[in-house]
């Protein structure tokens, strides 16, 4: 093969690949519709996802993708047994469908197959083809997780015309119509400036007049004759000309203001995509996720045509999908729990999506247990984060916000799902960066509701500039509660803090130009004004008010980022250019609140290391191989390790010495690791001891099992890495 005809298939790969994500995207939603068991449409589902298939198998059969053709050759085959209702579908059969289109999406993906799954292809198609002949039940599909996927959009008009561009192009293009919002922001700005010079220059006409009054009233008294002001016949024509240019410069400014509104309006519209381009792959997300935990879970979307910048979409994908496992993992209970509690037994999550303010807001409900605010509280009490004096202060909305503490959790062990207290903090952190905020609401018993307030686009937001001393900063508008003007004796001093009072509620008051290490005053004399500027920033439940020498005016901004050599400087997000041509820093207002309110250090005094090094961990593990393994990965890490060979090795060793932490296997001879941690839990002295299983075994039931014996944390071997093995160590200690 030549090398036009090697980069002719590689395009085609690209464009095959585009297509086939359709194609699976659509699968999957017909397969979970199909789940739902609704006799008026399945005919009419199970033949939407023939077509796909076949559709997919003809595009595949064309790049030479012998495994895909053979695959939805024999996913054809179920579907058109299922068609002439020689089948009824089974919940086995639709699990064996849809990893069917799991291993299609490995096999045209980025990452391929392993060997292994390579070799259960065969075995795949094996089954679909065992499953046609199979005589066909009694009874219809089990009762299974309801979807409610979002309605297919309607038939395109007949004369609408679609073309493939490159998304970098538009994005490249995108970036240059961006960039025309500094040209409007620089001609408002000469547009200010000439106004500035006609009123100095009104100032200074009135001052000549009063002058050249008094000159005449004194020639007058004096009997002399007022000779002509030369100056005259130059001063009219140049006011005229200046009148005349401000004009001109206003009608300019208007006519580039409409132009470049409507020119970036346009080209965003080009890269906004509907919410459902990202929720596609949700109630397949939703439905294994559920079956991994045992649980049964319906997943609603609403508001799924709004329009969201491509870009935002793609920053905040693994936020939602951060969200709905915790829904699954935290919220949502199991089956027969729910029944206890008077509630079906399946669970139901909604994603909203909302617009409001030029802002969107994306809510992810789920019904299920709530968040229990005095087992929070506890949790943080135990990991250090707070005092039992600073928990007992906390209002139950300020305990909630412990949730987005990173290390802290309250599932009763790690796994590979959840359980390491991060989720929550990277999605708090990625909504931050994008200049959103984050909520939270939950009710005991009756579930929990997270929303993100993001910006419409990424490139640009709403934000206030303010000034300390002569150093102007960007506020962005999305974090500010409220500004205010305060009189100067309304500010309290209590100790060293400062705080006011705000709509009858005690705010605290930090120094902007302090917490920045700005000098702070403008020069002026403090009995010059009696009232001070205050920005308050933050949520309902959590606000602190930033004193600043002067709010300027709220704008559109242009975000310019720092460049990889400060990729990541606390307390700023950015930058922009103002009209003047100034650079102003953009802050981050996570950043500002965190450095405002500095946690004091739960082991003052003594060094991260020399704290590891006094822990001491058992590792009980019958092979040789993963017990070596074991122990370097946390001896390098700092902890003192011993080993044990099977259970009771462990036990034995458990009983004559002592240990901070026993990680174990759970298939071992003699004694397995949930008998050795069901004994560990029945002994006086061992009860508290953390434990971590490290298996081979990964069904929900065996999981259920270690939470049954006490286990603190269930990292299967199949997705094993270091960093889940350290950071639940870290965590339980």
């Amino acid at each position: 093969m030549d090398r036009k005809d090697e980069e002719f298939r590689k395009r085609l790969l690209l464009t095959f690949k585009a297509e086939a994500q359709e194609h699976l995207t659509a699968m999957t939603s017909g397969l979970i519709e199909i789940e739902k068991g609704d006799p008026r449409r399945q005919g009419e589902t199970i033949e939407t996802v023939f077509r796909e298939s076949h559709n997919l198998k003809g595009a595949a059969r064309s790049v030479n993708l012998a495994d895909v053709v053979a695959i939805c050759q024999t996913v054809e085959n179920v579907l058109s047994a299922l068609k002439r209702a020689e089948l009824i579908p089974s919940s086995p059969m639709l699990d064996l469908l849809h990893k069917a289109v799991a291993f299609i999406g490995k096999l045209v993906g980025e990452e391929g197959l392993t060997a292994s799954e390579k070799s259960g292809v065969r075995e795949l198609i094996r089954g679909l083809e065992g499953e046609i002949e199979k005589p066909a039940p009694v009874s219809g599909l089990a009762n299974e997780p309801a979807r409610r996927l979002p309605a297919a959009p309607g038939p395109s008009p007949a004369h609408t015309a679609t073309i493939r561009i490159s998304v970098a192009k538009l994005d490249a293009l995108l970036l240059q119509v961006e960039e025309m919002l500094l040209v409007k922001l620089a001609m408002a700005q000469r547009v200010l400036d000439l106004k500035q010079v006609k009123k100095r220059f009104d100032l200074w006409q009135k001052e000549r007049a009063k002058r050249s009054y008094r000159a005449k009233r004194r020639q007058e008294i004096k009997g002399e004759v007022r000779s002509k002001d030369d100056i005259d016949s130059s001063i009219v024509p140049f006011e005229a000309a200046l009148t005349r240019v401000l004009k001109a410069a206003e009608s300019d400014q208007r006519s580039c203001s409409v132009m470049v509104d409507a020119l970036l309006a346009d080209t965003k519209k080009a890269l906004m995509l509907p919410f459902l381009s990202l929720l596609e792959s949700f109630p397949g997300l939703v439905r294994n996720l559920s079956r991994e935990a045992g649980k049964e879970t319906a997943l609603i979307i609403q508001g799924e045509q709004i329009e969201i910048d491509r870009r935002i979409l793609e920053e905040i994908k693994d936020p939602l999908i951060h969200l709905v496992r915790n829904c699954i993992d935290h919220g949502i209970e199991l089956p027969e729990e729910r029944l206890k509690k008077k509630k079906p037994p399946r669970g139901e999550i909604k994603i909203i999506v909302s617009s409001r303010d030029g802002m969107i807001e994306i809510a992810v409900f789920d019904d299920g247990a709530g968040i229990d605010t005095s087992n929070m509280k506890a949790v943080a009490e135990k990991s250090g984060f707070l005092s039992q004096e600073e928990a007992g202060r906390l209002s139950d909305g300020e305990s909630l916000l412990l949730a987005f503490r990173s290390g802290i959790t309250t599932s009763p062990m790690v796994t590979d799902l959840s359980g390491r207290g991060l989720g929550l903090a990277i999605v708090k952190e990625k909504v931050e960066k994008l200049n959103g905020r984050i909520e939270i609401e939950s009710q005991p018993g009756a579930g929990t509701t997270l929303r993100m307030i993001l910006p419409l686009t990424r490139a640009t937001f709403r934000g206030v500039v303010v000034r300390v001393n002569q150093q102007p900063f960007v506020l962005p508008s999305a974090n500010i509660r409220r500004v205010a003007r305060v009189k100067k004796e309304e500010i309290r001093t209590i100790g060293t803090r400062e705080s006011l009072t705000l709509d009858g509620r005690a705010v605290s008051l930090v120094r902007l130009g302090e917490v920045l290490r700005v000098p702070t005053g403008d020069n002026r004399s403090e009995a010059d004004t009696p009232f001070e500027q205050v920005v308050v920033l933050g949520s309902d439940e959590l606000q602190m008010a930033f004193l600043v020498d002067e709010i300027l005016h709220e704008q559109e901004v242009l975000v310019k980022p720092l460049g990889r050599q400060l990729l990541r400087v606390r307390n700023f997000s950015g930058a922009t250019i103002l009209g003047s041509g100034k650079v102003v820093p953009i802050l981050n207002v996570s950043d500002l609140m965190k450095s405002a309110v500095k946690a004091s250090s739960t082991y003052a005094g003594i060094p991260a290391e020399e704290r590891k090094k006094r822990i001491s961990i058992l590792v009980a593990e019958d092979s040789i191989t993963a017990r070596t393994l074991l122990r370097t990965i946390l001896e390098s890490a700092g902890y003192d390790v011993k080993v044990a060979v099977d259970g009771v090795d462990a036990f034995t060793r458990l009983s004559a010495e002592e240990f901070d932490l026993l990680v174990s296997d759970v298939d071992m001879p003699g004694m397995n690791g949930f008998d050795l941690t069901a004994k560990v839990r029945a002994d006086k002295k061992l009860s508290e001891l953390p434990v971590v299983l490290v298996t081979a075994l990964e069904s929900g039931e065996d999981k259920k099992r270690g939470i049954d014996v006490g286990a603190n944390a269930y990292i299967v071997k199949s997705s094993f890495d270091q960093s889940n093995l350290l950071k639940a160590v870290k965590r339980l200690i």
